[in-house]
Parts: C-alpha cells; sequence; structure tokens
C-alpha cells in the first residue's frame, strides 16, 4: 500500500510546527510569557477570562469524572474476567484482582496529585 504525498507532507509538517513552538516558548521569552503561553495551552488562560476559582471548580469536576471513570472501569474487569488463578508469590490470586489493584495504584496517584494540586493553589 502506496502512501499519498500530501498525507506524508502534511504530517511531517505537523510534527516540524509543533517542535519549533515548543522550542520557540521556551528558549525566546522570559519567564512571564513562557508562564502564561503554558498556561494558555493547559487552556486556564487568563484571556479566556477564566478565573482561578473557575480554574480550581474545572480540576475538581476533572477530578471527580477522573474517580468515576476508575470505578466504572474496576466493575468492566471484575465482571469481565473470570474465576481463573495465577500464582503470584507462591500464593494462588485470582486473576480478576491483579488489573484491580493496578488501577487503585493509578487511582490513589489521581487523588495524590490532585491534592498536591489543592495545596499548591492554596500556596498562590
Amino acid at each position: 500500500m502506496r502512501r499519498e504525498p500530501e498525507k506524508c507532507e502534511r504530517r511531517r509538517n505537523a510534527g516540524s510546527a509543533s517542535t519549533g513552538l515548543i522550542s520557540a516558548d521556551s528558549s525566546s521569552e522570559g519567564p512571564e510569557t513562557a508562564g502564561s503561553k503554558a498556561s494558555a495551552v493547559s487552556g486556564f488562560a487568563a484571556s479566556d477570562g477564566l478565573a482561578a476559582s473557575d480554574a480550581a471548580l474545572d480540576l475538581d469536576r476533572r477530578f471527580r469524572l477522573a474517580l468515576l471513570l476508575y470505578v466504572i472501569l474496576a466493575a468492566l474487569v471484575w465482571f469481565t474476567l473470570g474465576e481463573g488463578k495465577v500464582l503470584v508469590g507462591g500464593r494462588l490470586v485470582e486473576l480478576r484482582w491483579l488489573p484491580l489493584v493496578i488501577l487503585g495504584g493509578l487511582a490513589l496517584r489521581t487523588v495524590i496529585a490532585h491534592q498536591a494540586e489543592k495545596i499548591r493553589r492554596e500556596g498562590k
């Protein structure tokens, strides 16, 4: 299968454009403008009219949504995987517990990151 030259050229241009933006933001501008561009990229730009409280509410909403999705994914894992057993550390463990432990670790990491962000916001 042969790729069209236009598509390949667009992919090359998109990759070089994003690389150029990153290097231009970090090297040619002072810390004040680089910080404002970083906030513009993350969606919390002052030009959008979002106040700090609006940004905090948005982060809280996204946090709750992430935890809800972890719960849904855990339920899907529980009801999808069978009752097979696997040897872990010399003990037989049900197969469905392994992905649940991984999901629990990811959820814990999300909670810790959210708490750290709340502390950073209060410090400002």
